[in-house]
């Protein structure tokens, strides 16, 4: 395994949930009356017979503890009976969530290789919980499902090459407004005996725009084409668009301050339009925390 093969893990993760939830919902039965054992272990070793390279699967009661054997592809393990599995993420995440879930790779019991296990919870006719169905997938049978079709191939190298052509113009145009305002110290009169009050101003904002078109580039250079996902609590996409609307506000901020500065040296009465951009700052970062708040809820959920 490689870090390449848990980065493939990570983003094809929702597309194997789908999958291994697609098999639960088909062939084992919940919500309805008098569900036992003996009408759910036939169904779950049927999926484990259609997967051909299946570890394992096993049933779980309502508090964790495992109420079959170990059905593996070669053997039965009636050792597991009576095991408690209460602290096991795929038993508590499917219980927490009341749904299929599938866990992060870890070493298997089973063969000792990295594994990934799939579980549901299957409930009464009234809606209490009475098992777990589990089912553990070896992590490369895993990647394969994750595995994106010469399509989706196709399209992911088009948007890559377009992110980058994009950001790399971002650069440029960030490059430029720099230059520019560099420029400014010589061009007008911005010095240690000639002091433009105008021109600083002029030179500071192009120098923070340029910093936050600069600082949305990089991000857009190492999320979307180099695929360096530094963060894991909010989802890709997500986490652009967090960079991107932090970099404003910074440049806000500093906007605002320069403004209070300069109205209150030129013209005190305006200084109420800076509070104006202060406020706006201030809603910004509100609805910013409240984004990140409800993205992260969702990620976690659908990445469960």
């Amino acid at each position: 395994m490689v870090p390449a093969d848990i980065e493939l893990f990570s983003r094809g993760r929702t597309k194997a949930r789908a999958y291994f939830c697609y098999l639960f919902s088909k062939n084992i039965p919940n919500r309805l009356p008098s569900l036992s054992k003996e009408m759910i272990l036939p169904r779950l070793r049927k999926i484990k017979a259609d997967l051909e390279n299946c570890e394992g699967v096993y049933l779980l009661d309502a508090r964790g503890i495992q109420v079959t054997s170990t059905y593996t592809g070669t053997k039965e393990l009636p050792e597991d009976i009576g095991k408690i599995r209460a602290d096991r993420a795929y038993y508590y995440r499917a219980v927490r969530e009341e749904r299929c879930t599938i866990t992060d790779p870890y070493p298997s019991l089973i063969t000792g290789n990295l594994t990934v296990t799939a579980s549901v919870p299957i409930f009464s006719e009234i809606g209490d919980l009475i098992y777990v169905a589990c089912l553990d997938m070896p992590f490369e049978e895993v990647l394969k499902i994750t595995h994106m079709n010469t399509k989706d191939r196709a399209f992911a190298r088009l948007f890559k090459l377009t992110y980058a052509v994009f950001a790399f113009s971002l650069m440029a145009i960030s490059l430029l407004l720099f230059t520019h305002a560099i420029q400014d110290f010589f061009t007008l009169k911005i010095g240690l005996h000639i002091l433009s009050i105008d021109a600083m101003f002029k030179a500071t904002i192009l120098l923070t725009l340029s910093l936050a078109i600069f600082d949305l580039a990089k991000t857009l250079i190492e999320e979307e084409v180099l695929g360096q996902h530094k963060e894991h609590n909010i989802s890709g996409p997500h986490k652009t668009m967090v960079k991107f609307l932090g970099s404003i506000i910074i440049a806000l901020s500093i906007e605002a301050l320069m403004l209070v500065f300069k109205f209150a040296i030129t013209d005190p009465n305006k200084l109420m339009n800076a509070m104006y951009i202060i406020g706006g700052v201030a809603l910004l970062i509100l609805s910013l925390a409240v984004y990140i708040k409800f993205t992260k809820s969702r990620y976690n959920r659908d990445d469960s």
